[in-house]
């Protein structure tokens, strides 16, 4: 008896972890909060967007953790990242899988929409530059992945602001609001880095 017990009261430890896990991921309300109707093509389009926009990010900070000599403070930002954005790729592939599977409300008018209103991938790097970053030693690729981390950041802030004035889904906008708020926030602290 003792022992169910306490199977049970650490399988409502694990499940309470699990669920505090992912909402301190991104921070959002529940997928089952239909106030807020179907998504529509601004919601899809951010998410498609910032999906591979995110990948870069982790990318780059892949790139300088792989490297000697990276500045620790520098080092410490590319793992905060890192640790930041998969999760958030996580759920928002699993939005458009269950997206694509409940209804395609919201896909009309996708067809001819200017990419460019929500910022058109701002921030993205070239692969000159991903190229750059992957050759440089560990001090200059320091100084070269804050200047491209800045410009990278301050583009999925802009898309984040379009999709929060244009978007339907409420668990979209407070993804887009907790982007604005951490990426500002590292921005600041890139700059800083770079002044010194």
């Amino acid at each position: 008896m003792k022992k169910n017990f306490s199977r049970a009261l650490a399988g409502a430890g694990l499940a309470a972890a699990a669920a505090f896990t992912l909402s301190a991921c991104v921070d959002a309300p529940p997928s089952s909060n239909a106030d807020d109707g179907e998504q529509n093509a601004s919601d899809i389009m951010f998410v498609e967007m910032m999906i591979p926009h995110h990948e870069q990010a982790v990318e780059m900070s892949q790139l300088i953790l792989a490297k000697d000599g990276v500045n620790p403070q520098v080092a410490a930002l590319a793992e905060q990242i890192r640790a930041a954005q998969d999760p958030e790729i996580v759920v928002m592939e699993q939005w458009l899988d269950d997206w694509e599977s409940s209804s395609m409300t919201g896909m009309e008018g996708m067809e001819g929409m200017d990419h460019g209103g929500l910022g058109g991938m701002d921030g993205m790097m070239s692969d000159e530059q991903m190229a750059e970053l992957e050759s440089a030693d560990g001090a200059t690729g320091s100084t070269l992945f804050l200047e491209l981390m800045i410009e990278h950041h301050e583009g999925a802030v802009d898309m984040a602001e379009d999709v929060i004035s244009d978007g339907r889904k409420s668990e979209v906008r407070t993804l887009a609001e907790q982007i604005i708020v951490s990426q500002n926030a590292e921005i600041a602290t890139m700059r800083e880095l770079l002044a010194r």
